[in-house]
């Protein structure tokens, strides 16, 4: 697809990657209906983002606003690009091919948590803004020197990228249940459920405290963890590059 045949507010954005639309209050501008939509979505959530909402926070008419973006869904894509804002520490030299994946996903878990609707975004299809290619570039500089053969790389970062989505999502689904109070009153619960006899192996991951946080995790981070699940896949990515030579 070339610049022509993006719709026309993703041909805006590229239009303006290397020069940044001038800030004007007294005007709208692309700039301000985006970051109005972002505001609303992490005030109140992606049910809040309206072309009609959109519009009277900026005190325009809601036909001002389709003179930027043409859908509700072409919108949304702007917001994401928004705040995928690139990190610069991804730009930093890293010393290894894991502590830069390991990097780039913190990055990745600080903007999800911030701002969370990113995971209910009805977003299809491979990545098209200017800050999504990016952040797959920097995922895909990480394994330069790796070996790895190019088609693999990409397969690596989509699957890194796909388990951080997945897991901000769930944490996302649970909310609250994901507290620390939340678990341990779940974990009460199944110690008053479980059979050992009918589910022996779950009785024994009970026991053991499997579904607990462990008493000095901080309360700010007794939440869902994609580091047990990343470390797994980068191990499997480590065996792929000893076989491959790397």
């Amino acid at each position: 697809m070339t610049e022509e045949e993006l719709p026309a507010g993703l041909s805006a954005l590229w239009a303006r990657f290397d020069e940044p639309e001038p800030e004007r209050r007294s005007r709208l501008t692309l700039s301000r209906v985006v970051q109005a939509a972002v505001e609303l979505a992490d005030a109140d959530g992606l049910d809040a983002v309206s072309m009609a909402r959109v519009a009277e926070r900026l005190g325009f008419t809601t036909m001002s606003i389709y003179r930027y973006v043409r859908s509700k869904n072409e919108l949304l894509l702007l917001m994401l690009d928004q705040v995928a804002a690139l990190p610069a520490e991804l730009d930093e030299p890293c010393g290894g091919w894991r502590p830069g994946l390991e990097r780039w996903c913190r990055a990745q878990w600080e903007m999800l948590h911030t701002h969370p609707w990113i995971v209910r975004l009805p977003i299809t299809g491979p990545p098209i803004t200017p800050n999504q290619l990016a952040w797959t570039d920097r995922a895909l500089g990480a394994l330069k020197d790796t070996g790895l053969s190019e088609a693999d790389k990409v397969g690596v970062a989509l699957l890194v990228a796909s388990h951080m989505h997945t897991v901000a999502r769930l944490s996302a689904d649970l909310g609250q249940a994901a507290s620390g109070e939340s678990i341990a009153a779940y974990s009460d619960l199944l110690g008053g459920l479980v059979d050992g006899r009918r589910f022996p192996a779950l009785r024994a991951a009970v026991d053991a405290g499997a579904y607990d946080y462990p008493a000095e995790t901080p309360a700010d981070e007794r939440r869902l963890d994609y580091r047990f699940g990343l470390a797994r896949i980068l191990d499997g990515v480590a065996a792929l590059i000893r076989a491959t030579g790397g």
